[in-house]
């Protein structure tokens, strides 16, 4: 079973997407060496160390793998602001509680696809279509790190980080209306695992540990796109990772109709240089 330890020095420092200075240090069955710092996220901050093999974690049960991976969804809360109740709830449902064949064969815990900028390990899993590319990770650590700078690095998701960190229930409506997942029931399900197992109540221990995330505007770079025939907004949303319903707001739209040569008003995060 996985465990993490995480410190600071001297008073609680308040954490913000801009500012995490955390560190992490992991300890793992039958691991002996110390050394868990060698590599860091696209931020700079440390990572365990990944020593090239492949770290089944077999679970028997939800509430096991609430206990096993509870620490590391408090630790991404702290790091990135995303509630940890919405962390273990969507680990829940896209990793059919950490049994999923999928999770099992790539320690995959959010379903979290290949996309064009993914350089790692995958495997092909039958899912919306046949045979799609998903992530594949040597610890399960590397996955709930990686949903964390998946939600925070994209345009689609960025309204989700102006709500309070204990909010889940607009958290689990914002993930689906920004297509995380294409299940009209998927907010209902996060919600009624976090409630069922009272996961609201790491966010609560995140939050009396004296870690305030900070809400941090954003600049964003806006685009024109031209419809062209099969075009639709989700279309459009998935290729701009932006949400249908920022799209409709901010083009003034009543409803999803679109026309050939339409001019689509889109946005993306402005990439700092």
């Amino acid at each position: 079973m996985l465990a993490i330890f995480l410190t600071s020095c001297g008073a609680k420092k308040r954490a913000s997407k801009s500012n995490r200075d955390r560190r992490v240090h992991q300890t793992t069955v039958n691991r002996t060496d110390s050394n868990t710092q060698n590599k860091v996220d696209s931020d700079g901050y440390p990572l365990p160390e990944d020593e090239g093999k492949f770290v089944k974690f077999p679970i028997a049960s939800t509430q096991e793998y609430i206990q096993t991976f509870a620490e590391i969804a408090k630790f991404e809360m702290k790091a990135y602001g995303i509630p940890a109740s919405i962390t273990l709830a969507q680990g829940i449902l896209e990793s059919g509680g950490g049994r999923g064949a999928l999770t099992m064969r790539t320690n995959n815990h959010f379903g979290i696809k290949c996309h064009t900028n993914w350089s790692g390990d995958y495997d092909y899993h039958d899912d919306d279509e046949k045979g799609e590319c998903f992530r594949k990770y040597n610890h399960p650590m590397y996955s709930f790190r990686d949903h964390s700078e998946f939600l925070s690095s994209r345009a689609r998701y960025a309204s989700l980080f102006e709500l309070d960190s204990d909010d889940y229930k607009g958290w689990a409506q914002g993930l689906s209306d920004a297509g995380y997942a294409t299940d009209k029931r998927y907010p209902q399900k996060l919600i009624s695992f976090i409630e069922q197992y009272e996961l609201y109540k790491y966010d609560k221990d995140v939050a009396n540990e004296g870690y305030v995330v900070k809400k941090e505007s954003k600049d964003y770079d806006y685009k024109v796109h031209v419809v062209t025939k099969g075009d639709t907004l989700y279309s459009i949303s998935r290729k701009y990772f932006v949400s249908v319903n920022d799209l409709m707001k901010l083009n003034k739209m009543n409803n999803s109709n679109l026309a050939i040569g339409q001019e689509v008003i889109v946005k993306s995060e402005k990439i700092k240089k």
